[in-house]
C-alpha cells in the first residue's frame, strides 16, 4: 500500500488514540520535582567532583546518556515531521509529543545540576557534540517509523525507570519515574497504531517489524563514548539483552502484535517473519548466557 494511503487510513485511529492519550496524560511541572534547596553556585572554573554526589558510576553513565538522548529532540521532531507529514492528526501528535518530551530534558538537567550528579562541563560538551552531529535513526517509511518508536519509547521508559530504582535519592527516583511514565504513554500510542497498521497492511508492517527488530539501536549513538556508557549500563542491569527480550520483544512483538500468527502475508513478508522470529530466539539465548555470566561473577565476588 502507498505510504500516503496508509497514513490516510490510520488518521481516524490516530485521532482516537490522541484523545485517549490526552485523557491519560497527567499535567506536571518540572520545577516542582527539582530539589532547588540542595543547590549552590558553580564558580567559574570550579571542577566537578564525583564525591559531591556519590553513586555507582554505571548509574551516572545512565543519567548522562538518558539526558543526552532527550536533548536530541530537535532532530527527532524533524524526522517524525518528515515521515508523517504536517496534516492533522499527525501535526497535532508530533507537536504534543515534542512538548511532552521537552519537559524530560528540562527536569532531568535541572535535577542533575542541582544535585551535582554529573559533570556539567562534560555534559555540555557532549550535548554540543551530539546536537551538532544530528545523528538519529532515519526510518524509511511510516511503517518503519511506527515500529521503531514503539520499541524505542518502551526501551527508553525501561532505562529511565531502572536508572531511578538504582538511585539512593528519593527525589531522583521520583524524577525518573515521572519521565518513564510519559515514555510509556508514548509507547502505547505508537504500539497501538502499529497494531492498526497490521490490520490495514500486514505484509508491509511485518517487513518493517523484521527490519527494526534485527537492526534496533537506541537513539544515542551520537553521544561521545556511547559504547562504553552502554556497556556499563548493560552490566548494571539497567538495560541489557534480557530487558530487551523479556520486556520488549516478547510482550510487544510476540504477544501484542502476535507476529507468529499474522495471516495473509506475501511470500516476502512470510520469509521476513521467520527471519525475525529466529533473531528473537537468538536474542533470548544471548540474554540467558549474559545473565548466567553475571550471576557467576556475583558469586565469585562474594565467595
Amino acid at each position: 500500500m502507498p505510504h500516503a494511503d496508509a497514513l490516510r487510513e490510520l488518521a481516524p485511529i490516530a485521532r482516537t488514540l490522541i484523545e485517549r492519550h490526552l485523557g491519560n496524560a497527567k499535567e506536571w511541572f518540572p520545577h516542582e520535582l527539582v530539589p532547588w534547596g540542595r543547590g549552590r553556585d558553580f564558580a567559574p572554573g570550579e571542577p566537578w567532583r564525583p564525591e559531591d554526589a556519590p553513586m555507582d558510576e554505571a548509574v551516572r553513565s545512565s543519567l548522562f546518556v538518558n539526558l543526552l538522548t532527550e536533548d536530541n529532540l530537535p532532530h527527532y521532531f524533524r524526522t517524525i515531521a518528515h515521515v508523517f507529514g504536517d496534516d492533522d492528526p499527525w501535526h497535532t501528535w508530533s507537536h504534543r509529543w515534542t512538548a511532552e518530551e521537552g519537559r524530560h530534558s528540562i527536569v532531568i538537567r535541572d535535577y542533575l545540576t542541582v544535585t551535582r550528579a554529573v559533570d556539567p562541563v562534560a555534559l555540555e560538551r557532549a550535548r554540543m557534540t551530539q546536537i551538532c552531529k544530528g545523528e538519529v535513526p532515519q526510518p524509511a517509511t511510516p511503517a518503519d517509523a511506527l515500529v521503531y518508536v514503539s520499541l524505542q519509547e518502551l526501551a527508553t521508559s525501561i532505562a529511565h525507570r531502572n536508572t531511578g530504582r538504582l538511585l539512593t535519592d528519593e527525589v531522583g527516583r521520583k524524577v525518573m519515574a515521572r519521565v518513564a511514565g510519559d515514555e510509556t504513554l508514548h509507547h502505547v500510542f505508537y504500539r497501538d497504531l502499529t497494531t492498526a497498521l497490521l490490520e490495514i497492511d500486514p505484509s508491509t508492517t511485518v517487513l518493517a517489524i523484521d527490519r527494526n527488530v534485527r537492526e534496533f539501536a537506541m537513539p544515542g549513538t551520537g553521544i561521545p563514548n556511547f559504547i562504553e556508557h552502554a556497556k556499563a549500563i548493560a552490566n548494571a542491569g539497567i538495560y541489557d539483552f534480557a530487558a530487551h527480550h523479556d520486556l520488549i520483544l516478547e510482550p510487544v512483538v510476540l504477544q501484542t502484535w502476535q507476529l507468529e500468527s499474522i495471516e495473509g502475508l506475501t511470500p516476502e513478508a512470510d520469509a521476513a517473519r521467520e527471519r525475525c522470529l529466529k533473531h528473537i530466539g537468538k536474542v533470548a539465548r544471548v540474554a540467558r548466557r549474559a545473565n548466567e555470566r553475571r550471576g557467576q561473577a556475583r558469586e565469585t565476588a562474594f565467595a
